[in-house]
């Protein structure tokens, strides 16, 4: 076991660990610590605590001390710095014609290197850029291209629940979310309706999932045959979250040419009160037959 702390570098940014090498150091703290990218400024949000050795991504860097009030100044004094370059940027991107968006901009605390994000559709030659940003600013200069969850995390806004974005308030890491949690969910495979502002399927839909897979575990399908304590019958509905299914009951099983009849009313059972019996019903009779999934391209949402 390694003992560890846990610190951000942004508002719902991810989480790196670093040694806290004998320093007391608290929860809600300021530190300076080494990175790959140079020294930099950070919060303490997890305290110490230990971790499996094999959970530690190699070499763990130390903490360098607890950040001063002298700290504190020189990271607002380049959050300030920060904004400037920003116009800058801007302006040197309409000079030099480029199609990108300029997104955010970050200085390493120790001022060594200036990061600009950027979106842009495709591949976009900046080299010309670079040049014209390092002679400004006399440092080293990287334009990072970023995806458009990256770019919604960045610029913060209210997503379709009225709530600001989760991305941006508190989501540190995105998960992969597929169509397949909507279509669990009994959701509508509409894009306006199960996408976010990123253009993306809604981080949200992952956070419910795993008990939708645990609700779901046993219950029949709408179409399939189950015996209720009326007899046979045919699941047309089901409420995952309830743990129920409507059921009609069948009146006259098929023979021949002939299809099966089912119940004008249909009951409600919880799935503990009924037991699967296979099969399903003909396909004329099958509740599935009228359901229609809007026609959209769902593949750019995933």
């Amino acid at each position: 076991m390694i003992k560890v702390i846990g610190v951000r570098f942004k508002k719902a940014g991810k989480i790196y660990y670093f040694d806290p090498d004998d320093i007391i150091i608290e929860k809600g703290q300021n530190v300076i610590v080494e990175t790959a990218r140079g020294v930099e400024f950070g919060e303490v949000v997890v305290g110490p605590k230990e971790i499996p050795e094999e959970d530690i991504v190699s070499p763990l860097k130390k903490v360098l001390r607890i950040a001063m009030l002298e700290d504190e100044i020189i990271n607002r004094e380049n959050k300030e710095k920060e904004k400037e370059a920003l116009e800058c940027c801007i302006d040197k991107i309409d000079k030099h014609q480029l199609d990108m968006k300029l997104i955010d901009v970050e200085y390493t605390f120790d001022n060594n290197k200036i990061i600009f994000y950027f979106t842009a559709d495709g591949r976009v030659d900046f080299r010309e850029l670079v040049k014209d940003l390092a002679s400004v600013f006399k440092t080293r200069i990287e334009l990072r291209q970023i995806g458009v969850r990256d770019e919604a995390k960045m610029l913060n806004g209210l997503g379709p629940c009225g709530r600001q974005l989760c991305c941006a308030n508190w989501l540190g890491d995105f998960e992969p979310v597929s169509i397949k949690m909507a279509k669990e969910q009994n959701l509508s495979l509409n894009p306006t309706k199960i996408s976010g502002i990123c253009g993306r399927l809604m981080c949200c839909l992952k956070y419910e999932h795993d008990m939708y897979q645990k609700l779901k575990k046993n219950m029949p399908e709408i179409g399939e045959k189950v015996m209720t304590p009326e007899g046979k019958g045919i699941v047309v509905e089901k409420n995952t979250l309830l743990e129920s299914v409507k059921v009609k009951l069948i009146l006259q099983e098929a023979k021949g040419n002939k299809e099966e009849k089912l119940s004008d009313d249909s009951c409600a059972y919880h799935k503990d009160d009924i037991k699967k019996i296979g099969g399903c019903c003909k396909k004329s009779e099958c509740p599935k037959k009228d359901v229609v999934v809007e026609e959209a391209d769902l593949s750019e949402l995933e």
